[in-house]
């Protein structure tokens, strides 16, 4: 690893191993598959026989941002894993939602983790693009695979837009570049 985070190589190793699918936030990603939105996770939750949540592994490997760390939910025989070793402690359907809402509202990216092949989930992190090895994959390497599509693209509401350019500093892709600043008259 160097000082800015993983090393392409890493994160190729890495994505050989699995693939992330975004629950998007800011930015339309090209890829192979469909992602998530957030009534799509609760779906996967509910569907689970048990669910942990734990400590984010990236951001206490990289420790370079102070986004919540206690939001990384694994599922079924992955979720036993984590509570087995005490790395994760269960929780019900509500306290996940609660979880990623709480991470959405620091701005983080809701990714899920299948093995290839699978069509459920056994990880949904919430992930920020300065420690995440999948966001970094795409961002830093331009490692496609790393995240799948989005079949959802975020939109500025002009309408709404106050101009106070919190959007471009939350931003975890850098996709927003710049908001409209207001016309003085």
């Amino acid at each position: 690893m160097d000082e800015r985070g993983w090393t392409e190589k890493e994160l190729r190793d890495t994505m050989a191993e699995m693939t992330a699918v975004t629950v998007p936030v800011n930015k339309r990603v090209e890829g192979k598959q469909t992602v998530l939105d957030l009534a799509a996770a609760e779906r996967f939750l509910r569907k689970a026989y048990i669910i942990s949540l734990g400590n984010c592994g990236c951001r206490m490997k990289m420790k370079k941002c102070d986004a919540p760390l206690d939001v990384c939910l694994c599922l079924d025989e992955e979720a036993e894993d984590f509570i087995k070793r005490g790395e994760a402690k269960e929780v019900s359907v509500e306290q996940a939602l609660n979880a990623l809402r709480r991470s959405h509202e620091a701005g983080l990216v809701h990714l899920t983790f299948m093995t290839k092949g699978e069509k459920q989930p056994f990880i949904i992190c919430s992930c920020c693009s300065c420690c995440c090895h999948a966001l970094s994959a795409l961002l830093r390497f331009n490692i496609p695979d790393a995240v799948y599509k989005s079949e959802h693209t975020a939109e500025q509401d002009m309408e709404k837009c106050d101009n106070c350019g919190i959007c471009v500093e939350k931003c975890p892709t850098k996709s927003i570049k710049s908001y409209v600043p207001l016309q003085v008259l």
